[in-house]
Order: C-alpha cells, then sequence, then structure tokens
C-alpha cells in the first residue's frame, strides 16, 4: 500500500497520464484547435497554447494540457510554466510538462520550486524526479530539511529516481546527520528521548525517515543498475543499521546481499537462520535471486542444518533457482527424511528433466504411502524425452510385484504404446495389483492384438471383479477400433458361458457396425434369458453410429410392438423413440409420422414424454397438432406445453401465425405452470 501523501499523489498521476493517452486523441478530435483535419503538429500546437494563453475555463484547458502532452514542445513550456501555482490547473501542467523532451520543462519545473509551497510543491518535486533532472539535485537536497514534512519526504523520494553520486550524497547526509536519520547513542532512555526531540524540532519531521531511507534504496538500485556495486552496498548498508521503519531495512538488506553477489552469501545465511519469520521469508525470496554455482552448493548443505519445519521452503527455493547442482540435494530429499520434505522433493525433481532421478521416483512410487505414491507417479509422468520412456521399457521384463504394477501404470500415463508386450505378458502375473494394472492399461492402449488376449484369458477368470476389468477394457478398445474388431470379439458372444455371451454383447455395442448387430439382435433369442434381457437392454441403448447402425430400428420397432415380455416391449419403444430424435437423416415429416405411427404403444406418460422430446424442435404443422393432443393430457400437459412454445416462438418456415396462435391458445389453456402460460399470453399478443 502506498502511505504517503507525496507517492499516492504520484501513483495517481501515472494512471491519469495513461488515461489521458487514449483520451487526449478523442478530446482533439472535438477541439475548435483541430478543426482543420490538415495541421500540422506544430500548428496544433500553437492553437493549443494560444487556449492557455486565453481566458478559456479551466475544464477547457485542462483537456489542452492533455493534449499538450501529445503535441508539445519546448515552444509550449512558457505557457505551462505558469500554470505551476494555479490550484485547478497545476497537476495537468505537470502531465504536459513531463512528457515534453528538452531541457525547457526542466528548467521550468525547476524555477518552480524555489517558489511554490505545500502542496502545489509536492507536485512540482514528484515531476522532477519523474523527469529525473540531476540539475535539480542540490536544490533538493536542500528541501529535506523544510519544515513540512511531506515536501522533505517528496525530495527524498525524487533524489532517490534521480540518483547519482551527488544526490547520493545528499540522502546519505541526512540519514546520519541526524535530521532524518540515525540517532545518536544514549546511555538511556531519556537521554535518547531528548536527542530526539533536539534532531526533530518539527512535530512532523519524523515521517521523514522511511522516505529518505526509501530514497537511498532508489538511489542504490541505480547504482546496481549502472554496475557501481560498491556505491550501492553502501547505501545498502546506511539504511539497514540506520533507525528506520523494518519494511525499509528488509528491502535494503536484500538488496545489500545482491548487490554483493557471492559476497552476500554470510548475509543470506544469516536470514535464513533467524528466527524471525520475516527475516526467513526474505533469506527464502533473497535465495531465488542471488546467482551462482557457490551460492547454490551453500544453500543445499544448509539445507540439512535448517529447522525441519523450514527445510520444505528451502528446498523449493533451491528447486526455483534451476541450478542442477542442487539436483544431488535434491535427490537424497527424496530418499530420506520427513514426509513433507520428501513430497516437495518429489514433486520438483521433474523440474531437472534428468533421466537420473527415475531410480529414486520408482522407489518411492512403489512404497506403501499414498501420498508419496501419487507425487512420485505424477513426477515420472511429467519427466520429457524417449530417454526416459527407454529406461521405463527396460526395466519392465525384469521387475515384479508393486515395481512392475508402477511402470505399467507409468507406461499407461505416458501413452507408451512400445510396452504393450511386456505388459501383455503381465495379464497372467501372479500379483492380482500387477495383473489390474496390466488389464487398466491395455484397455487405454490397446488394439486388436490384446483384444485377442483378453478374449482368450476371460473364461479362465473367476472373480467378478477381475471380469468387471476385462470387460471395461474390452469395450474401451472397441470404442477405439469400432467395427473392425467384431471378428477378433466373436468367441465371446458363442461361449457356452452366459456370462460371456453378455460380456461379448457389451463389447460388440461398443464396436457397433451391421455385423455387431445382427450378432445382438440374435442373443435376443438366446437359450438363457438373462442374456435375452441384456441384448434387449444393449439394443435399447445402441450407440448413434448412424448410417451405418441404422438397421436398429427395425429390431426396436418390433420390440415395442411384440416383445416377449412387457420390459422388452418397454425399452424397444424407448430405444425406438430416442432413434428417431437422434437420426438426423429424418426429415421433419418423417420424424412426426413415426411418432404418429406408435401412438397406440404410447400407453405411459413417461414414453409419451420421450416421443415430444423426439419432436419438440420439429417445426410442422402436423407436429403442432400432435403436441396439441398431448397437451391435452395433464400427466404430460407441462412439457407438451414447452414444446408448444419453443415451436411458435418464432416465425419459423411452414408455419402460419394460424397453426402458431392455436398452438400458444392450447397453452394458454392446459399449463399449470403461471411462467408458462405468461409466456404464452405474451406471444400471442406479439402475434396480434
Amino acid at each position: 500500500m502506498l502511505k504517503n501523501p507525496h507517492k499516492i499523489w504520484l501513483f495517481a498521476s501515472c494512471l491519469v497520464f495513461v488515461a489521458m493517452l487514449t483520451f487526449c486523441v478523442a478530446a482533439d478530435k472535438a477541439s475548435p484547435a483541430a478543426a482543420n483535419r490538415n495541421d500540422s503538429p506544430a500548428e496544433k500546437q500553437r492553437q493549443l497554447i494560444r487556449v492557455l494563453k486565453s481566458d478559456a475555463p479551466p475544464g477547457e484547458k485542462t483537456i489542452t494540457c492533455k493534449q499538450l502532452a501529445v503535441y508539445g514542445t519546448s515552444d509550449a513550456v512558457p505557457a505551462l510554466a505558469p500554470l505551476l501555482s494555479d490550484q485547478q490547473l497545476a497537476s495537468w501542467a505537470r502531465i504536459a510538462l513531463e512528457a515534453i523532451p528538452g531541457p525547457a520543462a526542466d528548467d521550468a519545473l525547476r524555477r518552480a520550486m524555489g517558489k511554490l509551497h505545500g502542496k502545489l510543491l509536492i507536485g512540482t518535486i514528484n515531476s522532477i524526479g519523474y523527469r529525473r533532472d540531476p540539475k535539480a539535485v542540490s536544490a533538493l537536497v536542500k528541501k529535506l530539511k523544510d519544515a513540512d514534512a511531506e515536501v522533505a519526504s517528496a525530495s527524498a523520494d525524487a533524489l532517490g529516481h534521480i540518483g547519482g553520486a551527488k544526490a547520493s550524497r545528499g540522502l546519505e547526509r541526512a540519514l546520519t546527520e541526524g535530521r532524518a536519520g540515525v540517532l545518536p547513542k544514549a546511555s538511556d532512555k531519556v537521554a535518547a528521548d531528548v536527542s530526539r526531540r533536539t534532531l526533530f524540532p518539527s512535530n512532523n519531521a519524523p515521517g521523514v525517515v522511511p522516505a529518505v531511507a526509501q530514497g537511498c534504496i532508489l538511489c542504490a538500485e541505480r547504482f546496481l543498475a549502472d554496475g557501481k556495486s560498491a556505491e550501492a552496498v553502501k547505501l545498502y548498508d546506511l539504511v539497514r543499521q540506520a533507525d528506520v521503519p523494518r519494511q525499509k531495512v528488509l528491502e535494503a538488506t536484500r538488496g545489500a546481499i545482491l548487490a554483493r553477489k557471492s559476497d552476500g552469501l554470510p548475509l543470506l545465511l544469516e536470514l535464513l537462520r533467524s528466527n524471525d519469520k520475516a527475516m526467513f521469508g526474505l533469506g527464502l525470496r533473497t535465495a531465488r535471486e542471488l546467482p551462482g554455482r557457490e551460492v547454490t552448493e551453500a544453500l543445499a548443505a544448509e539445507l540439512g542444518r535448517c529447522r525441519p519445519d523450514r527445510q520444505a521452503f528451502l528446498l523449493l527455493a533451491l528447486a526455483d533457482r534451476g541450478d542442477s547442482a542442487v539436483l544431488p540435494t535434491v535427490l537424497q530429499a527424496a530418499r530420506s527424511g520427513p514426509q513433507k520434505l520428501r513430497l516437495v522433493a518429489v514433486g520438483v525433481l521433474d523440474r531437472f528433466g534428468n533421466v537420473s532421478s527415475v531410480p529414486v521416483l520408482l522407489n518411492t512410487a512403489a512404497e506403501n504411502d499414498i501420498e508419496l505414491t501419487h507425487a512420485s507417479l505424477a513426477a515420472l509422468a511429467r519427466l520429457h524425452g524417449n530417454e526416459v520412456d527407454a529406461d521405463f521399457l527396460a526395466r519392465l521384463p525384469q521387475s515384479a510385484g508393486r515395481m512392475r504394477q508402477v511402470l505399467i501404470e507409468l507406461a499407461m500415463q505416458r501413452r507408451m504404446e512400445s510396452a504393450l508386450p511386456a505388459i501383455g505378458a503381465s495379464l497372467e502375473n501372479a500379483d492380482a495389483g500387477v495383473r489390474a494394472a496390466a488389464v487398466k492399461a491395455i484397455g487405454a492402449l490397446g488394439g486388436d492384438k490384446q483384444i485377442a488376449d483378453l478374449v482368450r484369458l476371460l473364461p479362465s477368470i473367476q472373480t467378478s471383479k477381475e471380469r468387471d476389468d476385462i470387460e471395461a477394457a474390452l469395450i474401451a478398445i472397441s470404442g477405439r477400433r469400432g467395427a473392425a474388431c467384431v471378428p477378433t470379439l466373436l468367441p465371446l458372444p458363442q461361449s457356452d458361458d452366459s456370462a460371456l455371451r453378455i460380456i461379448g454383447l457389451h463389447a460388440l455395442a461398443g464396436a457397433g457396425g451391421p455385423e455387431a448387430l445382427a450378432i445382438v439382435k440374435s442373443a435376443v433369442e438366446d437359450k438363457d434369458e438373462t442374456v435375452q434381457d441384456e441384448a434387449v437392454r444393449t439394443l435399447s441403448m445402441w450407440p448413434n453410429n448412424w448410417p451405418e447402425d441404422r438397421g436398429v430400428a427395425e429390431p426396436l420397432l418390433a420390440l415395442a410392438r411384440s416383445g416377449k415380455k412387457s420390459m422388452h416391449q418397454v425399452l424397444g419403444l424407448r430405444g425406438y423413440l430416442q432413434y428417431v430424435k437422434e437420426d438426423n437423416k429424418f426429415k421433419d415429416d418423417e420424424k412426426v409420422a413415426r411418432i404418429t405411427e406408435l401412438l397406440p404403444l404410447l400407453t405411459r406418460p413417461e414414453d409419451k414424454r420421450l416421443a415430444i422430446a423426439a419432436i419438440d424442435a420439429v417445426s410442422t404443422g402436423a407436429a403442432l397438432d400432435l403436441l396439441v393432443t398431448f397437451a391435452a393430457e395433464p400427466a404430460i400437459a407441462e412439457e407438451a406445453s414447452s414444446a408448444l412454445i419453443n415451436i411458435a416462438n418464432k416465425d419459423r418456415q411452414g408455419l402460419t401465425k394460424d397453426q402458431r396462435r392455436k398452438a400458444l391458445q392450447t397453452v394458454v389453456e392446459k399449463s399449470q405452470n403461471d411462467a408458462t402460460r405468461k409466456k404464452a399470453e405474451k406471444l400471442l399478443k406479439e402475434l396480434k
């Protein structure tokens, strides 16, 4: 947060300036001074200057100042300079002067600094600091002793932005000679209080201390940017040792470390060993910034000495440095230590992209700790490069137990199809966890060869869990491969085991196509009643891979009309209604005709709702008539009313106003929903 008033003003002026750059062009277009579109920039400037010198109201002059920030040159300075003492226009004039290049604007601001007071003076000093005018340094140093603490604070901030040896000396004296600096040593508290009253005769003067410290820090930053590390270190150390707000001490400490480069390591370690949370936090931040392998190695050594509750934070800072020298330390942390530290180490190992981290991560993933396992698998999955895949492939055939399971899971996550032969060899592994991982991976990666392996394996599987897993894998592969995999699946629907035949039906539905459909259709007459039921259920949910699978309509309609069981009839009817709704080959009239043919079979409200859903977007008179019939039945009146409004809502091609009016009137009469009726009434009024 910006707490000092002059800083708040400076921040606000920057925002205003940015907004001005967008606004001024639009304002210029509306300005009388720019009426001639062929005016040159010089002519525009002359017209703007005339406005400033005229008796124009302040609002117009404000816009003019904004425009001069774009068009102004040194020629505009004489017109802008007098406005620096104007309470209403000073800030706008400064915005223009800050943007005008050349020494004239600097000269005007310096001259004004000797004449102004209070807020006007503070604003001018801020503008000088923004322009970084070195000729203003002497005057600004004198202003550090101003009785107005805000003026002194603004001067300190401006000196920091200007920088240089002269500004540095002025700020340094202010901090060390007592006006805003280190207090003299006193033998007791009373003496210290006396000293403070002597040093700060003005009630507001102590408020200058943070600004002077900030000025020193800014000046040090400029030294550092210019390669003058020694000068920067001197200023940073001065602030660190001064009686200044804690935040300034922290900022200066960070700067002092970075300015010293590797020589700042002892000070950095001091921060990391501090019991003060703020100091430790600053150390973590600076540890990420201070470059050098020597620094990395020292920080890695510090990890072992660090308090357990801080180790994870330091390790994260080390990893953020991006220095490969820290890899051995991270690997060691991943192998042993508190769980929190191990989790952090595992989580950052993939950043180094090094295959040397694979053994440690694999061993961690194979442990019984769920959090570590998940973190290690995630890190291994993120590792890049064919070298990592090759390492996994080499390990997989020789692995066993939990390690083999981990490698199979990784092959699946990394989409390593080259691992399928080794994974397939794990389908009959003695370890149930390995078998389950192999089936899941094959479901994600496999093809026809793996379908054949699973089909061959199924008869020997006795547990329902493993059969369910294999079924899920078969359905997944069939969904990817499509009708091409049907021949490979045939042993299942031809099996003597009814449970295998049912699995076959599900896999065939995933594959789709005419051949699969014919097999499922014939299963409706299976000798086993449970297979019959599952065949009907499968047909009712047949995938909409039309036109290839449009043949499902005939068996569904047959089931709806003459199924052996009422359940078969219901499923056949629902499946057929879904087919009519989804098949985009049907024209609107065909959909309505097919639904109309089914009316004798639509005896249940839930089935009629499906019929309504199938035609709720069909904009024909026949569809409206059918929906009007449905709306007469209280059990489905609301669904029919919603569909009527949906069709009648727009002037759809093929519908007359009378047809739409009749539909909406039906809604008003039959619907019990207030909102639905009101909507229909509104549409009726619009039709009139």
